[in-house]
């Protein structure tokens, strides 16, 4: 995969398969595109076979998260009350 950002590109490894993204056009779109593109980006890495490697940051704030919900339940919140700050 070959993602430019103005004159600068980096090569990415992406299976068998090269594609060129520019950025910029990434950025020029509108924000209900942009989640449209997460959406299917996110559903195609929950499909995905392989496994999902974690940072020692992100595994860090897993188990900090973690340790707080454990430590006061109450913080907790449904998927009503979720949905609901959602949608304000």
């Amino acid at each position: 995969m070959r993602i430019n950002v103005g004159k600068t590109a980096r090569r990415m490894p992406l299976g068998k398969t090269a594609m060129s993204i520019d950025l910029n056009d990434l950025r020029n779109l509108p924000v209900s595109e942009k989640l449209r593109i997460v959406e299917l980006l996110w559903d195609d890495i929950g499909a995905a076979d392989e496994p999902i490697v974690l940072q020692p940051w992100q595994r860090d704030e897993t188990k900090r998260r973690s340790g707080e919900l454990k430590a006061d339940p109450s913080i907790s919140i449904d998927r009503l009350e979720l949905w609901r700050r959602v949608n304000g």
